[in-house]
């Protein structure tokens, strides 16, 4: 069997994360995850991330969290960047940005997984590039990793591709965040790598990604400035799993997983079986032909 990871995509104030409380303990089970990926830049009052709310989602049964554009909103969080190996800021920050631009964490089964994430360049902040920031993360990793996850947190499509297209075959997944919108795409590449350009929003979905609409109403029509306060209704777990081989670092299945509040779960179905599952063809074909 495969390694089964989740990435929960960004988390967004106290609703994004009373429901990852809530749902996390079950789906790990049910869904037999090996580890837990969130994306969390959003998750203190829909900016940024404190300590208390690391420790909250650790907690939960996060084992790591990205971070993106909003990494340093929070100040008080700058020395645990420094102290703990469960939380990677954007690899193509310059090398003085504090915190880690990658991490090795391992499954109960011993495992390796190798977790960072990067930002693009269209309507983002000035950043280096991508590309090249991920084929330094890779030549730095240790050579024993296989299992390799990619959170490519960016506003534009295009970046997010080129980005899966040049990492194919070489990382397990590249799966995007920070739209707050899921897309429908969800792949696996030729070379074994999947693919999806946003697995979503964890929080409420009665809102404008995440905002009281309200809010943001009256900033657009009068030009006054207001306070984007988090949103509270139809609040939504969404993320994708994907299945890996460990021994090879390719992904055999990816799945979206979009779960509201009110749901109740179904019991536990194979990834492989499940019929809203993508396979890998190559991986279909070997296991036909063995």
């Amino acid at each position: 069997m495969g390694v089964r990871v989740l990435l929960i995509g960004d988390i967004v104030g106290r609703p994004g994360r009373q429901i990852v409380e809530r749902l996390l303990p079950m789906l790990r089970r049910q869904e037999r995850l090996d580890l837990v990926v969130a994306n969390a830049e959003n998750a203190a009052g829909g900016s940024g991330l404190t300590p208390a709310i690391y420790a909250q989602l650790r907690q939960a049964g996060v084992d790591v969290i990205t971070l993106g554009d909003h990494a340093y909103r929070r100040r008080e969080l700058l020395p645990l960047l420094e102290q703990t190996d469960r939380i990677v800021r954007p690899a193509n920050y310059p090398p003085e940005a504090p915190g880690r631009s990658w991490t090795v964490v391992e499954t109960a089964e011993g495992i390796p997984v190798a977790i960072f994430t990067l930002l693009g360049r269209i309507f983002m902040p000035p950043v280096d590039c991508p590309l090249r920031a991920a084929d330094r993360v890779l030549a730095e990793l240790p050579t024993q990793v296989r299992v390799i996850l990619v959170d490519v947190h960016a506003e534009a499509t295009s970046d997010k591709q080129l980005l899966a297209r040049h990492l194919d075959g070489r990382v397990s997944a590249v799966l995007g965040t920070h739209t707050h919108v899921p897309t429908a795409d969800e792949t696996i590449l030729p070379g074994g790598t999947a693919f999806q350009c946003d697995v979503g929003m964890t929080g409420p979905h009665d809102s404008i990604i995440g905002r009281r609409i309200d809010r943001v109403l009256e900033t657009v029509r009068t030009q006054r400035p207001t306070h984007f306060e988090v949103a509270s209704q139809d609040v939504r777990l969404q993320g994708t799993i994907v299945e890996v081989d460990p021994d090879t670092g390719r992904t055999t299945a990816i799945r979206p997983l979009r779960i509201s509040e009110a749901d109740i779960p179904l019991s536990v179905v194979p990834l492989a079986a499940h019929p809203d599952a993508v396979h890998s063809e190559t991986a279909d074909s070997e296991k036909e032909n063995s």
